[in-house]
């Protein structure tokens, strides 16, 4: 590596691990999802959080645009949510003494980072709305399409338990998720500094870390990343042994799955596996960056049959099996 090439590379970890830090210091606990989500959003992908609430998920999201200089809004979905209310429209601008001409209102998903509360519960036509947005990074209004702010990135959250009124995501949205992230309840310890954190009479001010340029040059750091080609052939068949109808899939794989991966998800192991070697203040992707970011790439895109369900084995057990079977060289 040239010199030029060390230089900026330093440059670039100092800055994530700032980003890193930065957003540690104002979240309790959750090391692993902070992570996971600064990784995800550096290698410019969607997240979908999962989670309990009261667990921090807005706040988290919150405390990213700041510590990013990122624009931030909130969308709280709701049945009555209509898809104008999260992209926009056209509204008729009267000017004194002149005709009424249609002016285009942008709605809440014009930002740098878009907060989709409880995502699930809105119709699947609002739902729908997010499609465009999320993968061309474009809105259609009328048949103009607009250009969404640049670093864009949709943080989606919902409640695992309460179902009543909800529409869940069907699998071509979930596919639009680069990480699928499941957020932990606290332990005892974890649990005392977010009271102690959350309860004084002052709190602390968020320190402002980068801003929409630079981040844009992370990503594009990122990318230059070398993968090996033994690594890169062994994330493939990962994704590969996801799939029931792959001769060498895995037997519980065949037994228990209905439908694997899409090329998404490979897609999403190798940009993924390239930033969290970059957080490891390493210049090439490991055989660990595969395993570790298998699990928040796969988990959405591994549909289980009833078989599965009867037998309480989740993605996250199908994606063990797999990564235990599957070996890092062939």
């Amino acid at each position: 590596m040239v010199q030029t090439d060390r230089e900026s590379f330093e440059k670039v970890l100092e800055t994530v691990s700032r980003i890193e830090a930065e957003v540690s210091r104002h979240m309790i606990g959750q090391k692993e999802v902070i992570r996971q989500v600064i990784i995800c959003m550096l290698a410019g992908g969607n997240v979908l959080l999962e989670g309990m609430p009261g667990l921090g998920k807005t706040r988290l999201v919150n405390i990213l645009g700041k510590v990013m200089g990122l624009q931030f809004s909130r969308i709280q979905f709701t049945p009555d949510l209509m898809p104008a209310d999260v992209t926009g429209t056209n509204i008729i601008d009267r000017e004194e003494g002149g005709q009424g001409m249609f002016k285009f209102q942008p709605g809440p998903i014009f930002s740098n980072i878009v907060l989709a509360d409880e995502i699930n519960r809105a119709t699947p036509k609002t739902q729908s709305a997010m499609l465009q947005a999320m993968q061309e990074k474009t809105v259609t209004i009328a048949n103009t399409t607009y250009e969404l702010p640049t670093p864009f990135f949709v943080l989606a959250t919902q409640n695992p338990i309460e179902m009543e009124g909800t529409y869940p995501l069907p699998e071509a949205q979930m596919d639009r998720f680069l990480f699928k992230l499941n957020v932990p309840s606290p332990g005892f310890d974890e649990l005392k500094g977010i009271i102690n954190l959350t309860t004084k009479n002052t709190e602390e001010t968020v320190e402002k870390v980068t801003n929409a340029e630079e981040i844009i040059k992370i990503q594009k750091a990122a990318r230059e990343i070398p993968i090996a080609e033994p690594v890169l052939d062994y994330a493939i068949r990962i994704v590969m042994a996801t799939r029931p109808d792959d001769a060498a899939s895995p037997e519980p794989v065949k037994k228990y799955v209905r439908y694997g991966s899409s090329p998404r998800g490979a897609q999403a192991v190798i940009s993924t596996a390239r930033i969290r070697a970059l957080l490891c203040g390493r210049y090439n992707v490991s055989f660990e960056d595969i395993q570790t970011v298998a699990y928040p790439s796969l988990r959405h895109r591994i549909f289980v049959n009833f078989d599965a369900v009867s037998d309480n084995i989740t993605p996250d057990m199908i994606i063990d099996g797999i990564i235990k079977d599957v070996k890092t060289y062939q």
